[in-house]
């Protein structure tokens, strides 16, 4: 299966950099790339809904997309598109699996260089390492906990000529969107929604057992 490196960077991008920024928020009055770092180090594993569009310079109306993003430390990582057609990418320590239309399909990324580089940049992210995701972005953070975004843009060469740039906004520690601008000039944009874990249910109290009676005699 031939994959245009520019798109599966975009989807790798949503998927890592969606679940990247899903952790416990910080207080409100000490907000900075610092304390995102701190956040993001603090992680379990998550689940998230997304809805997705996507502006292609050959369409002239976007494609939307709808599923579910999870993540399972320290570094499976999936999307799974329900709407409009099923599709999966699963990301499990060097290996891209890809399934839609009843066929699987499977990438190493040592045989995509960028995209590689990309991937242990956003493990980073995930682990909370500043240092990791400097070597590949440079990074600017604005706002508050309250609303606040994070501006990530690619300072090695190849790598810009695939992702110009990735846009996240949230509020404390919930993500609202994630915007990822190709180097073709195509454009991803995506809205998400934390899924929080069900209440466990309360289990009812066992009934007491039925007492026999005796038949009073005549």
């Amino acid at each position: 299966m031939a994959i245009k490196s520019g798109a599966l960077l975009a989807c790798l991008a949503i998927v890592l950099a969606g679940l990247a920024t899903l952790g416990p928020g910080p207080r409100a009055d000490s907000w900075g790339l610092a304390q995102l770092m701190q956040t993001l180090s603090q992680r379990g594993p998550e689940s998230a809904r997304f809805v997705e569009k996507k502006y292609l310079a050959i369409l002239d109306q976007p494609v939307e997309s709808s599923g579910e993003l999870r993540y399972v430390p320290p570094d499976r990582l999936e999307k799974l598109t329900q709407k409009p057609k099923p599709e999966s990418l699963v990301l499990a320590g060097n290996q891209l699996t890809v399934e839609r239309s009843g066929q699987q399909h499977t990438l190493r990324l040592q045989d995509y260089p960028e995209v590689a580089a990309f991937v242990d940049s956003i493990r980073g992210t995930l682990s909370g390492d500043r240092k990791a995701l400097e070597r590949v972005y440079r990074l600017e953070v604005h706002g508050d906990a309250e609303r606040w975004s994070l501006l990530m843009l690619p300072s090695d060469s190849k790598l810009a000529a695939l992702v110009q740039r990735i846009d996240v906004a949230g509020t404390r520690d919930r993500v609202r969107s994630i915007t990822i601008l190709q180097g073709d000039g195509d454009r991803s944009a995506m809205t998400i929604e934390r899924v929080d874990p069900a209440p466990a249910r309360a289990q009812a109290p066992a009934s007491a057992p039925a007492t026999a009676t005796k038949a009073s005699p005549r």
